[in-house]
């Protein structure tokens, strides 16, 4: 399958269609549900043609992976505190974060699609980041000499229950659900 993620050139035509599809996404996104979002629904907030969506996005969930992963890309990289602990808390925050409200549920959705409707898609580059960032944080850790957890073990206990809180509406969510995780974490692992 042809990637039909759009190259992005600074400044042009190119780029301030890309920012108005954005915008339009995120606006029509503040009055509805994901799940109610239409392509022409875009077409016609962002003031693109339909053709053009479709011709560069290819499809809905092109637009919405190209809105998520910018997003995910705005990130800050994690920082690199001095403790494992800490490292953490902040990964697990941005985490949070990046799940909180109505682009958690883009987020979420996006993947779902793409992971859906194509076997071999692999994670967004920016999200596969994020997972790059986890391991380079427990390798630290580990050259501390320190006892990390494992990246399936973070994911296990800390990331995949904030997804399911978003999915099912069953805990708190965004940064104030991070504690208790690693609180979790923390007794699974033996750390606390």
């Amino acid at each position: 399958m042809a990637d039909r993620s759009p190259t992005s050139r600074p400044g042009g035509r190119t780029a301030r269609v890309r920012a108005d599809v954005h915008g339009a996404v995120q606006s029509l996104l503040r009055d509805q549900s994901v799940a109610e979002l239409t392509i022409a629904q875009i077409a016609e907030r962002s003031g693109v043609h339909l053709g053009t969506l479709y011709r560069r996005w290819g499809s809905l969930d092109g637009i919405l992976l190209d809105v998520v992963t910018e997003r995910l890309s705005q990130s800050s990289p994690m920082p690199d505190t001095g403790t494992l602990g800490e490292d953490l808390r902040e990964y697990a925050r941005q985490a949070a974060s990046d799940l909180a409200g109505p682009e958690g549920k883009l987020l979420l959705r996006t993947l779902v699609a793409v992971r859906l409707g194509n076997d071999e898609a692999g994670l967004p580059p920016a999200l596969s980041r994020r997972f790059d960032e986890l391991g380079e944080l427990l390798d630290r850790a580990a050259a501390r000499g320190e006892n990390p957890p494992t990246v399936q073990e973070v994911f296990e206990v800390v990331i995949a229950p904030l997804v399911a809180g978003l999915l099912f509406d069953t805990q708190p969510q965004g940064p104030k659900a991070v504690d208790h995780l690693l609180d979790r974490l923390d007794r699974i692992t033996g750390q606390g």
